[in-house]
């Protein structure tokens, strides 16, 4: 029959979940101590518990050498004769035991004894939960609440303490003592004050683990889950697929009228969930994780470092990024590429600016058509148009929104480009005259044209069956600025007097 004292360590033993052997150890190591530091020795001491009586005793021991000539350690060896005196029939390399009183220990060693005891049974108690849960990561346990110290949240797995951030739990959860719930093991961090366990409620194996067990298809794989993307207490997107082609993954989820889907959703308390069908080709993949935006098109930017480019309506452009960007958010994390998400007009004016980048060619300042005079000139620049391809760009409809500028102006406009122009062309060397056979609309139309060039005089004087030809060109464009100034004055008599001595 066992003693007390062995019975009171095996009932310390279940309660701590430790094995008794682990406890009875601390106790001989703790009475070794306490004889050795009574003692003031330095040599091998051992305790010993004997289970049925509950006697524990403490004795030295030293190991056989055959003679004096081999002692290394004089404290812990001892020779064949000597041991022989004290144990006959001992041979060399065995033990010899030197028992030792402990009934004058007293109250001091007995306290030290205590603290060993209590020290080797916490680091066992440690290294059975860190054995426990260590490779139990991402799995999702049934806990209690046990209390709530500040902002975080103490759980109750068992066999251990379990410890919830702030961080890792939901904005829309609150706890009461005793209230049940699931938890993800996080990690299990081996401090300095013993195994600490980290839980989570924010995790996504959470919301994988809730349609496990409410979805019967996900439970033997009929659906799989291929991805889910989780900002805890907000919104969760997950992808699915079907291995059955007569099992719609979604509907399998959602259930009839929801029913699955919101006994999940009670359970996140509230947290909002899409649930998409999962696709292999990106694009489309794309398209619906942005759900519920409308998508107009999805184009790869870089395959190597998975980029993608959305474009939506303009209508639809804020549904698509989200409060906060939530759901581009979201849409990112599920795919694991990056979007870039625009409107149709930010693409519009994206891709003219390239285009307009691409033409590269010089521009010209309005100031350098003397035809439109100098009061025109300054209502163009006051609207913002400084050059003449900026001009030459523009349709009626939208001159005619420029304050100050009416039909005749805008006559007076059309012709001094389409002069300006014709001055280029007419100036141009043979080469450049062979390929502009379009007429001055098409070329007062484009943004620019870097194959036409005004010839220097040094050119003109150089040829002289070019410079004939400029004078052509010079003596009809005399011939028309008659006309074209006559029609100028008119309409500053109309619409502005007084400035009619600037015009021509």
């Amino acid at each position: 029959m066992s003693s007390a004292l062995y019975q009171s360590i095996e009932l310390l033993s279940r309660e701590k979940g430790i094995e008794p052997g682990v406890v009875v150890g601390a106790v001989e190591e703790a009475i070794a101590l306490a004889t050795r530091k009574y003692y003031k020795t330095q040599e091998n001491m051992r305790g010993e518990l004997n289970k049925d009586t509950g006697e524990i005793t403490a004795y030295v021991f030293k190991t056989v050498v055959a003679d004096e000539d081999e002692i290394e350690d004089p404290v812990n060896q001892i020779t064949l004769e000597e041991a022989n005196a004290l144990a006959p029939g001992v041979e060399v390399g065995s033990e010899i035991r030197m028992y030792k009183d402990t009934s004058p220990l007293g109250r001091i060693a007995a306290q030290l004894a205590k603290q060993v005891i209590f020290q080797k049974v916490r680091e066992a108690e440690r290294d059975t939960v860190f054995q426990e849960y260590a490779h139990r990561e991402k799995e999702v346990l049934t806990a209690t609440v046990k209390r709530i110290e500040g902002q975080d949240v103490i759980f109750d797995l068992g066999k251990a303490e379990a410890r919830c951030p702030k961080r890792e739990q939901s904005r829309l959860e609150s706890f009461t003592v005793g209230e049940r719930v699931r938890v993800v093991l996080l990690k299990v961090d081996r401090a300095a004050k013993g195994p600490q366990v980290v839980v989570s409620r924010a995790a996504p194996e959470l919301v994988q683990n809730l349609f496990q067990s409410e979805v019967p298809e996900i439970y033997d794989n009929t659906v799989v889950i291929r991805a889910i993307a989780r900002e805890a207490g907000e919104r969760t997107k997950i992808a699915v697929m079907s291995r059955d082609k007569d099992v719609d993954p979604v509907g399998a989820c959602v259930g009839m009228k929801g029913m699955r889907v919101q006994s999940i959703i009670r359970e996140l308390r509230g947290e909002k969930i899409d649930i998409i069908e999962f696709s292999e080709e990106i694009t489309t993949f794309a398209e619906k994780a942005l759900q519920p935006a409308k998508v107009s098109r999805v184009s790869i930017t870089d395959l190597g470092e998975k980029q993608l480019e959305v474009i939506v309506d303009d209508t639809q452009l804020s549904l698509a990024i989200g409060k906060k960007g939530q759901n581009v958010r979201l849409a990112a994390k599920l795919l694991g590429w990056k979007i870039d998400i625009k409107s149709e007009e930010e693409k519009r004016q994206e891709v003219e600016q390239q285009m307009q980048a691409m033409s590269g060619g010089p521009t010209t300042p309005i100031e350098q058509v003397t035809e439109l005079g100098e009061s025109i000139i300054q209502k163009l620049v006051a609207a913002g148009i400084t050059t003449v391809e900026a001009l030459a760009d523009m349709t009626p409809e939208q001159l005619e929104e420029i304050p100050g500028i009416g039909e005749k102006t805008l006559e007076r406009i059309s012709v001094a480009v389409r002069h300006y122009f014709g001055h280029f062309e007419e100036g141009e060397e043979p080469a450049a005259e062979a390929s502009s056979s379009a007429p001055a609309e098409e070329a007062a139309e484009e943004d620019s044209d870097p194959a036409v060039e005004t010839p220097g005089e040094e050119q003109a004087a150089a040829e002289p069956e070019l410079e004939r030809s400029a004078e052509a060109g010079t003596e009809d464009l005399a011939a028309t600025d008659g006309h074209t100034a006559t029609a100028g004055q008119s309409e500053e008599h109309e619409h502005e007097p007084g400035e009619n001595e600037t015009a021509g």
